[in-house]
């Protein structure tokens, strides 16, 4: 793409703190940040912080720590927008002093009355033009009655308003549709509209990467950057993301914030990976690439023009695949933090980390996510097991026989001088046909007997992880309770 490389690169991630950073968001920021990147150019973070009275506490630190958690690091920022008014203030004047914009005294009431007239006449609610129409005189008279107005943008009445979206094509909107949308609210802060425009030019943006539900609102800022005779940066549309139902991402789906997914237990490389490939691809089969390869290889003509599938189980198993691809100190690290966490209260706090070392590679295997560690390794911390004693049945086996297996078993047990993975099985897996059991009924009922699950960590390196006492202890419990049934 010829146009990218005629001035200095510069993008920006501009999110609005009402609420905590969903996958499209950061989604958002990735290919921001990828683009840039890739061309050797400026990541740059403006906290777009004008809407107070949507403002939710804590979500502008979730949206800087979501970032640094997939490594989304920034040259320039975060900017506030809120200590940036005098920039928009001018720019509000300005408009107003050459005619591209006007005040509107229109109380809410009247918009209100407006807007419920216009739906009974089934037409798309939009503002009159009233305030457009006043004369002079009549501004001063409503401007001594105290009311402070808003300041509109006026919007020509007809003709139409093309842009080249990178992604897209041309796309064109008839002025008419457009509306006298608010530069500036009563309140003496600016719409995004504004906002956004005067930022975007005076931090020099190259190109605008957003979602595409901002489409609609580009001939809007391409019209002021024609009344304010800017040239406007290139824009390019990123599709939504839907969920598996092709709806609307929600709760539904899974979790909607970085903020949950990294509390679940996802690594940052996975997620990173993940959201890269929602409406971006190397190839129709690449689904495994570092940061290094999709620095490399990223490109806007790559990107899909239609909506992105969100798949979490596609999200679990690749964050399965980079957690096996950590060493085992790095993996056992990690997973200890969340043993410690999330294992149950009646655990003995502090953990012996000696014998959580030796726990989790047994599970590096299995897991999908750190958060499903505790639920994995519970039964290695407990010291009483809870289970349906009707798990110990096999098919064909009875209550009799299933005690009468455990009481065999444990006696050849007793035999073990060392109690390690290979002697276990050199002693156990004979008995299985000696007992005429196959070694899926006799090792089942064992590892419910020990685990207190019917799926479990191999079961000779999980007995000898527990050590002799506690499988002792279990076998002996699982026959008391076979021969009381």
């Amino acid at each position: 793409m010829a146009s990218e490389s005629e001035k200095p690169i510069r993008v920006r991630f501009a999110p609005s703190p009402t609420g905590y950073p969903h996958l499209g968001n950061i989604r958002t920021a990735l290919f921001n940040w990828l683009f840039a990147r890739h061309h050797s150019g400026k990541f740059i973070l403006r906290i777009e912080d004008t809407d107070i009275a949507r403002k939710v506490e804590g979500a502008a630190e979730a949206i800087l720590s979501s970032l640094r958690w997939l490594g989304l690091d920034w040259d320039e920022g975060p900017y506030l927008q809120s200590q940036r008014l005098n920039s928009y203030h001018e720019v509000s004047n300005r408009l107003l002093k050459e005619d591209h914009a006007y005040p509107c005294y229109c109380s809410p009431e009247r918009l209100e009355m407006m807007r419920q007239e216009q739906m009974k006449r089934k037409l798309p609610p939009r503002y009159d033009g009233h305030c457009r129409r006043l004369t002079q005189q009549e501004r001063t008279q409503l401007e001594a009655t105290g009311i402070t107005p808003v300041v509109r943008f006026k919007t020509p009445l007809a003709g139409e308003t093309t842009f080249h979206d990178l992604i897209r094509g041309q796309v064109t909107f008839k002025n008419s549709t457009l509306n006298d949308f608010i530069l500036l609210k009563s309140d003496g802060y600016p719409t995004y509209h504004l906002a956004n425009i005067v930022d975007d030019h005076l931090m020099a943006i190259s190109h605008v990467l957003r979602a595409d539900e901002w489409i609609s609102s580009t001939p809007r800022h391409i019209l002021l950057y024609q009344a304010l005779n800017w040239q406007p940066p290139q824009f390019a549309h990123l599709p939504m993301i839907l969920g598996s139902d092709r709806s609307k991402l929600s709760k539904r789906h899974g979790a909607t914030t970085i903020i949950e997914y990294r509390d679940q237990g996802c690594l940052p490389e996975a997620m990173f990976n993940f959201l890269a490939l929602l409406g971006w691809s190397l190839d129709d089969r690449t689904e495994l690439l570092s940061r290094e390869e999709l620095i490399k290889h990223f490109s806007l003509e790559r990107i899909s023009k239609t909506a992105a599938i969100f798949n979490k189980p596609k999200l679990e198993w690749m964050n399965g695949v980079y957690l096996r691809r950590l060493s085992p100190t790095e993996f056992s690290r990690q997973a200890t933090a969340f043993l410690d966490r999330d294992l149950p209260a009646s655990v003995r706090r502090p953990l012996d980390m000696d014998y959580a070392r030796q726990i989790t590679p047994l599970l590096q295997e299995r897991a999908k996510t750190l958060g499903e560690i505790p639920q994995l390794a519970d039964f290695f911390f407990l010291d009483k097991l809870h289970y349906d004693t009707s798990l110990l049945l096999a098919k064909g086996i009875n209550s009799e026989s299933a005690a009468n297996v455990i009481q065999i078993a444990m006696q050849r047990l007793e035999n073990i001088k060392t109690w390690d993975a290979s002697p276990l099985e050199d002693t156990l897996r004979p008995l299985a046909a000696e007992l005429s059991l196959s070694t899926g009924s006799f090792f089942g009922l064992l590892r419910v007997a020990i685990t207190g699950r019917t799926a479990a960590p191999p079961l000779f390196q999980t007995m000898a992880v527990l050590g002799r006492e506690k499988c002792f202890n279990r076998l002996a419990a699982a026959w008391q309770r076979l021969s009381t049934d």
